[in-house]
């Protein structure tokens, strides 16, 4: 009996390793879609902020040039 309750709990530990190992793979792919989604919102965040003032850069320095034949 105690060879078979030795497999029987052998079984278990394999069986549980192995959906354990499920789960955290699972949640580092939901952690990394959550680090991308932050990340696509901070550059977004950025150009936005950004794109008035290079708008502005832009025209100043196509004012300042001169004009073509």
């Amino acid at each position: 009996m105690n060879r078979a309750a030795a497999f029987v709990m052998t079984m278990f530990t394999l069986v549980g390793d192995r959906f354990e190992g499920r789960k955290e793979r699972g949640a580092t792919a939901v952690e990394y879609g959550l680090m991308v989604g932050l990340i696509a919102v901070a550059i977004i965040v950025a150009v936005t902020a950004l794109g008035t003032r290079l708008d502005g850069l832009f025209e100043s320095v196509t004012s300042k040039l001169p004009t073509g034949a």
